[in-house]
């Protein structure tokens, strides 16, 4: 007796070869435009003026990338190099109009990065590399939603870019969520993890990252012409959230939260660190970003036992995020938190500018709070052995 299993009719050897034939032609499609434009020099050089960028702007950041794998590492400096570009804008223009068509200079050469034709300049080739990296180490693997999330960072950066307020703290979660916890979602990737946990889990501590640079960028924007007698350093324009306008000061704390607690904006030009209400509002929302640390850290411990996380994902159904595995195992969950720790390392540096912040009695303009604490290095080492943040 024939096995049925081994017979295919001539249509369905037809239909199967047409769809291998689809198949073949797709990937050397993705293979073609993802192919690397560059030679290995222009690459090394790219890299370099990343990194040296981050150094210089973001040195958190330049400290942690040690955490992520080095196959992964040119997607972590090209993102981050991305957001120092983006967040110097403002600093570096002398008109609104100006600003828009530097905004819209990164959105074309996003937009060109994927369509397989990247510009030349460093930060460019750097990513465009890491995206034909991952498609010749993963084959068949999705890249768009890479896009979707660089071209949401733009966007966010350039709507509060000038210095508009926060009309509650749910705008300023918004913003933390579309800027540093889609340079989370980016990393994670780039390695690549594709889980709903883990990019809940990055969801929460981008947040407190974004708040927690808004916050420090406070006196920067409050008092612009000032700025050197709260920072020495260059690092002062991306903790200000990339909204440093001399032309426009502003107090970028939510309105609701001013509101509440009776606190007037012309206080903090009058008073600075002295305006009635400022280190209440200060410590409202400092706790707003410490509260998001805690349920990372709650959801990493639960998720770790196989236990539900407590709540929903919040922006699971946001472009960018398909999951393709819907119920995952306990196991394969924290298979991909293990995997995925290096990228987490960011709430370490958030938690320890917090706890100084706290430790000066939520006094926004401290000069000591513009310092790069030195134990971030051995603190960010021990978390990362312990798994723990």
């Amino acid at each position: 007796m024939i096995n049925s299993r081994s017979c295919i009719q001539p249509m369905k050897l037809d239909k199967f070869l047409h769809k291998l034939k689809r198949t073949h032609n797709t990937s050397a499609s993705s293979r073609n435009v993802f192919t690397s434009k560059f030679t290995e020099k222009d690459i090394d050089v790219a890299r370099l003026y990343c990194s040296n960028l981050i150094q210089k702007f973001d040195s958190p950041s330049f400290t942690l990338q040690t955490f992520i794998p080095t196959t992964s590492r040119d997607a972590y400096l090209s993102i981050r190099a991305l957001n120092v570009e983006l967040a110097r804008i403002p600093e570096l223009i002398s008109s609104p109009k100006i600003g828009a068509l530097r905004m819209e200079f990164w959105r074309d050469n996003i937009n060109k990065i994927f369509e397989g034709i990247p510009p030349k300049g460093p930060v460019a080739i750097l990513l465009s590399n890491a995206i034909s990296s991952l498609h010749l180490q993963h084959a068949g693997i999705q890249t768009g939603m890479i896009k979707a999330w660089c071209l949401k960072i733009i966007n966010a950066r350039e709507k509060y870019m000038d210095n508009r307020p926060y009309t509650n703290m749910e705008a300023l979660e918004d913003y933390a969520e579309n800027t540093y916890s889609n340079i989370l979602y980016i990393t994670l990737a780039a390695l690549p993890v594709n889980s709903l946990t883990v990019d809940h889990i990055a969801s929460h501590i981008g947040k407190a990252n974004g708040i927690a640079a808004v916050l420090k960028g406070l006196p920067l924007i409050a008092f612009p012409s000032n700025s050197n007698h709260y920072i020495n350093s260059a690092k002062s324009i991306l903790e200000s959230g990339g909204k440093f306008n001399g032309s426009r000061e502003a107090v970028v704390l939510p309105l609701d939260v001013m509101t509440k607690i009776g606190l007037k904006e012309e206080d903090v030009y009058r008073l600075g660190s002295n305006a009635p209400g400022l280190k209440d509002a200060v410590f409202t929302v400092a706790t707003r970003a410490n509260d998001h640390l805690i349920t990372a850290k709650e959801m990493l411990n639960r998720a770790r036992l196989g236990q539900d996380v407590g709540h929903d994902y919040l922006h699971a159904h946001n472009e960018g995020h398909s999951y393709s595995v819907s119920n995952p195992t306990p196991r394969t969950v924290a298979n991909l938190i293990e995997k995925s720790f290096g990228v987490f390392m960011p709430a370490i540096a958030t938690k320890i500018w917090l706890e100084k912040l706290e430790k000066f009695e939520f006094d926004i303009f401290n000069p000591k709070l513009r310092i790069q604490d030195w134990r971030l290095p051995w603190k960010a080492y021990w978390a990362y052995s312990k798994r723990t943040i």
